[in-house]
């Protein structure tokens, strides 16, 4: 299955797509000066079980590591991909890490 991951600033969410244009799950955010909010996570009841969700936190958290911006993971999909992927974890300020467990 071809995925591609698109950022769509206009609606403040990170898009995993299929093919060329279904968009089988997303990751929305709120931008607070240098940080990202991660807020929700949610992927389509018909693509569920084929790790499409972990993938699209992986992508989201590769990119904004990339942009140099930090995470506040409010979405309790991304806050349990964190704790199961440590390297991640510096993405949150350190003086927030113990508030997501982290």
């Amino acid at each position: 299955m071809e995925t591609a991951i698109q950022n769509n600033t206009e609606q403040s969410r990170y898009e995993l797509l299929v093919g060329e244009e279904a968009v089988a799950g997303v990751a929305e955010y709120r931008e607070k000066g240098d940080l990202v909010e991660l807020t929700h996570t949610e992927v389509d009841q018909s693509y569920e079980g084929e790790g499409l969700g972990s993938q699209l936190a992986r992508a989201v958290l590769d990119n904004l590591r990339n942009e140099g911006r930090a995470v506040i993971p409010s979405c309790k999909f991304i806050n349990s991909y964190l704790k199961r992927h440590p390297e991640y974890a510096d993405l949150v300020p350190e003086d927030r890490r113990a508030e997501f467990g982290l």
